[in-house]
Order: C-alpha cells, then structure tokens, then sequence
C-alpha cells in the first residue's frame, strides 16, 4: 500500500503542506507530477514556464535519488492518468494542495469522484495562500469585492496567526523506486531561451520608494516562484518585516484576486460589473499588432512590450500603463491584453492577470474609474525622465526608425471617455 502525493502548483519538497501530511500517513509516499495536456497543449514547444517547471523537477528528483527515490512524471489527461495509476498501485490515500482556479476545481472534483468509486482516500489542503477562498469574508458571510477591507481584515488576522514553516523533510518515508526521468523532448517540449530568475528580498527596504520606477528595477522577480510554488508563501510572509508593509500589500492583493475568481468565475469571461458590457471596443488588429510588438510611438509603452517579448517580464508600473493604453487609447477589449499577457508572462496567474485587466479597464470589482485614463507621456517624464529604461529596450529610441505615435493622446482620452459614456448600462 502506498499514498500518493501530488506535485502541482508547489513545486518544492520543503514547507509543503499536503507532502507533510502525505510523510505522516503510515505509509511510503509515491511523489508524482502529471504535464497535464488540457493545458500545455496550448502551448508553444519553447515555453519558457515549461522549462521553468521541467528544470524544478530535475532538481526534486535529483534530490529524491540521493534517498533512493523519484518523481513519476507522467504526461497525459489527468483522469485517464489516474485510472492508470490505480491499475498501476495499490493505493490508500492520495494528498495534494488546493487549487482554486476554475479549471483545477472541475478536474480535482472529477480526480475525487473516481477516487471515491475505487474506495481511496483522499485529502486536500490550504498551502498557496495565507487565507483561502473562505477564510476573509465580510459579517454578512458573503465575499469582500472591494480590496482594502479585505486587506484591513487580512492585516487583522495575520496580527492573530502564527505562521508555521516546516523546513523537516524525512525522506526515509518515500516510496523506494527510480523511475525514468523524461526530457523534454518526451513531454512534446524544447528548451526555451527565455530563463525565470531566482528571487531576492534583499533590496525590500528601496521598494517602497523605488518600485515605480522601472529602470531601478526594485522588484523581487518573486512572482514566477510564488506562481509555481518553488517557495512556500508561508516562508516569504515570515521573512517581511513590519517596513515591508507596501510589499506586504502586493502579496495581499494575489490572494485578493484569488478568491475574486473562486467566488465570480464569471469574470473569465465576463465584465465584473455588467453595467460596462454596452461598451463598444474599436478592436483593430493593426492598432493591437503595433501595441504586441512594442511599436505604438509612445516610449514607454513599447519598452514595456519588448520586455515582455523578450524576457517573460515585466514592470508593474509600466504593465498598469501598457494596459490603460490597449483598452483606452484603442479601445481594445481588456480580454484580447489579458490574453497576450497570458502567453507571455514567466509569472502569469489567471486570477491576478485577469483582476489586473479589468482594474485597467474600468470594468472590474475594485476598478480604477473608466474615466481615470494614464497620460503615457507625462507617466514617461515622472517614472523614466532620464529615458534609461526605453533606451534600454528601444535602441532605435531618437532616431527616424523610431515610429510616430498611432494615435494622438487627447484625441484618444475624449474619444475613450465618448465610448464609455455611451457604453455605461444604467
């Protein structure tokens, strides 16, 4: 008899739940990892997150074999996969971490179903988040849809939390077995140029007053890490310090949106406030091709999107101005941005990079007004005067390969404020 831990969204063997709970059961735990072809078979062969997944596995495994273990990495659709497994081993109890995300709720729901026929035990747990779908709700028992209360209550509850991180891994309790380790190429998939960078916390103290501007670069490149769990957010929450708070505050807004999506899984698809669907978008393919290749005329702006095209990341500050520029100086449906972002970014998470879209758009539950449009060249002068950020991702910056703006600024704003006036359901 085995029990069966699956590696999902927590790529690490170190402060993870459910793998702790897996280690207590009684008996050898048989660590597995499915590449889940409903999702990567959208994607293309050289997808820097795959390698990014690829590359945390070799090193989950390497570290197992030290012990006389491996991963069983197998690629398939999760239900045929599962019925293999049981066929495969006899099996008491499988554990893995929650995933709150539309799509991961329908497949574990269906995994729980079959494991249920076959008489197995099965459990759950809370690991990518510091308060689940549940756990921040108003007095009313219904979600918060608007971000600082929910924030003030979180902040309440984290003064009451002791925050546990469990770093003990007895290896001696998996299951005895080498398997054979895939590459790649097995998986359907290519080494991608494009790499995610370690995180660093060092320079925290500078986020607050720096972390608009993008050249300075103060950011964390956490996010990819967070997304795929390489660290456990307990860890990264006990490591922050009382300064740290407009950091602190990013980490909350994740979770924010998080239970957004869990709550309102609508808002895929759909505007989060209804009253915004009457909007008419120009939705020209010209206009979002210029704006995908970084070629608009507004520096700021294209710099944002070669960084993008050409790293997997990029600047918080500038993807608020990227995005108010698609949706109100085009006029181009947030969904169309949201869906570029998804294709590009190393850190991409659904819930955060759809909340993020609608904020930009006006349209979502805790929206900037549709009437508060980002000025692209005054955001330049205040966050880039010395231009050290567009020279670095523009090098025809100054020169006539450099292109006109598409579109002229006030002309946009009024024909913008036009449209969502006239959009706007009562």
């Amino acid at each position: 008899m085995v029990s069966v831990f699956w590696f999902r969204r927590d790529l690490r063997l170190y402060d993870n739940t459910a793998l702790n709970k897996a280690l207590e059961s009684g008996y050898k735990v048989l660590p597995i990892f499915i590449f889940d072809q409903n999702i990567i078979d959208e994607l293309p062969a050289d997808d820097p997150r795959i390698s990014f997944i690829y590359d945390t596995l070799f090193k989950i495994n390497k570290e197992l074999n030290q012990y006389g273990s491996s991963l069983k990495i197998i690629k398939g659709d999760p239900i045929k996969v599962w019925k293999e497994l049981i066929s495969e081993f006899e099996i008491e109890h499988v554990f893995w971490n929650k995933d709150y995300e539309p799509y991961a709720v329908s497949r574990d729901n269906q995994i729980k179903q079959l494991l249920s026929t076959k008489g197995i035990k099965f459990s759950d747990f809370k690991d990518q988040v510091i308060f689940e779908e549940n756990d921040i709700l108003k007095a009313d028992g219904k979600p918060y849809t608007i971000f600082t209360p929910y924030k003030n209550k979180c902040l309440q509850k984290l003064n009451q939390l002791s925050i546990k991180v469990d770093v003990q891994v007895n290896f001696e309790l998996f299951y005895s077995s080498i398997f054979p380790f895939p590459a790649l190429s097995d998986i359907g998939f290519k080494k991608s140029q494009i790499k995610v960078k370690d995180f660093c916390l060092d320079h925290l103290e500078q986020y607050a007053a720096k972390r608009d501007y993008p050249f300075d670069d103060v950011t964390s490149y956490l996010s990819p890490h967070l997304r795929f769990g390489t660290v456990s957010i307990r860890k990264i929450f006990n490591e922050l310090k009382t300064s740290d708070e407009v950091f602190q505050s990013e980490l909350i807004w994740r979770e924010f949106f998080m239970q957004i999506l869990f709550h309102f899984p609508d808002v895929l698809n759909e505007n989060f406030k209804r009253k915004y669907d009457g909007i008419r978008w120009r939705n020209n393919e010209s206009d979002f091709k210029l704006w995908c290749l970084g070629k608009t005329g507004y520096p700021l702006v294209d710099a944002g999107m070669r960084q993008l095209n050409q790293t997997g990341y990029m600047h918080n500050r500038v993807r608020m101005i990227t995005a108010s520029f698609l949706v109100k100086h085009l006029l181009i449906d947030w969904r169309w941005g949201e869906a570029y972002f998804a294709q590009k970014l190393l850190d991409y998470e659904l819930s955060s990079n759809n909340g993020n879209w609608q904020w930009a758009a006006g349209t979502g539950c805790d929206a900037a007004p549709y009437f508060r449009i980002f000025n692209p060249i005054e955001q330049l002068k205040k966050f880039d005067k010395d231009l050290r950020y567009v020279k670095k991702w523009i090098p025809e910056f100054g020169t006539t390969k450099y292109p006109e703006p598409i579109v002229e600024h006030k002309f946009a704003r009024e024909r913008a404020l036009k449209t969502y006036k006239e959009g706007i359901r009562a």
